[in-house]
């Protein structure tokens, strides 16, 4: 099995090179190699590969950015996925392409569910959602993975600006109103390669759509900054403070409930991740290995 991965030096895209090696011939690609924002180099990339599977880890991720930089980030997250699943139906490749729960506005109480309407909130969700319609319209086969509050031991993400922080300051305020699943990039590349495992590229055909692929369970973005300051044994003396979004104004706005269901990728492929915290205890086992060889070196 031939597979073709782009996005390769991102948090999610390092660890999918990682976990999908094992199962084909592999060909990653960083920015440098293939910039999706460039569509014949889409084109030259998967006529070069002939790959049976395309998964597409690379996107525009800065949310607030966004806001300023619309064109960009709708050339990326939602022309270039498009682009993706043409050249991959032409090649007769499967396409795996990931998205959001910023999709939704978190105004509903419940956990979303694969069906719900979508209504961004900001120019990231709007170029997320614009790509999903993308890839659907091709009329390929596909699977869209959506996903939430991605962090991993490399990168820039939620974990690893909060460790910095318990090191450099003695008070931290932390929306405690956003409630999601934090999923590790690990734990969505397991999951990404288990579903590859299970089927071939035709019998994935079988299951195409969109899936919710999150950890299980859910806290707010400072009941995630509190269980990361205790796995860190940060003093007593830190505090960490739960404030509201209107406390933290931002560019973008961020929905309320990031919650996604993950009873249909359970029901189609006997796929779960984890709970989120069980994720985070690995990641930060990760990080702590890497400390302790680094102060070995």
């Amino acid at each position: 099995m031939k597979i073709l991965l782009t996005g390769r030096n991102g948090q999610l895209g390092w660890e999918l090179a990682r976990a999908l090696a094992p199962l084909g011939e592999l060909a990653a690609y960083d920015r440098a190699m293939l910039d999706l924002a460039k569509p014949d180099q889409i084109a030259a990339a998967v006529r070069s590969v002939k790959p049976d599977i395309i998964v597409n880890a690379a996107a525009y991720t800065a949310v607030d950015m966004a806001e300023s930089e619309p064109d960009a980030a709708f050339a990326v997250n939602a022309a270039a996925p498009g682009f993706l699943a043409e050249e991959a139906k032409r090649a007769g490749a499967f396409l795996i392409h990931y998205s959001t729960d910023y999709v939704f506005d978190g105004a509903k109480e419940m956990p979303y569910v694969e069906e719900d309407q979508p209504n961004p909130l900001n120019v990231y969700g709007r170029s997320k959602l614009a790509g999903e319609q993308a890839v659907g319209d091709v009329g390929g086969q596909y699977l869209i993975l959506r996903t939430s509050w991605v962090y991993a031991a490399r990168g820039r993400n939620f974990l690893l600006t909060i460790r910095r922080l318990l090191r450099e300051k003695d008070e931290l305020r932390v929306v405690s109103d956003q409630i999601g699943a934090p999923t590790s990039a690990r734990g969505l590349a397991n999951a990404t390669a288990e579903l590859l495992r299970q089927r071939d590229p035709k019998a994935l055909g079988n299951a195409c759509g969109t899936y919710h692929v999150t950890a299980e369970g859910h806290t707010s973005w400072h009941g995630f900054a509190v269980e990361i300051a205790r796995l860190e044994g940060a003093p007593r003396e830190i505090r960490l403070v739960p404030i509201t979004s209107n406390e933290y104004p931002l560019p973008a706005l961020r929905p309320k409930n990031s919650r996604l269901s993950n009873e249909k990728l359970f029901r189609h492929f006997r796929v779960a991740l984890p709970s989120w915290q069980v994720c985070l205890r690995t990641c930060h086992a990760e990080l702590q290995e890497g400390k302790r060889l680094g102060a070995g070196a």
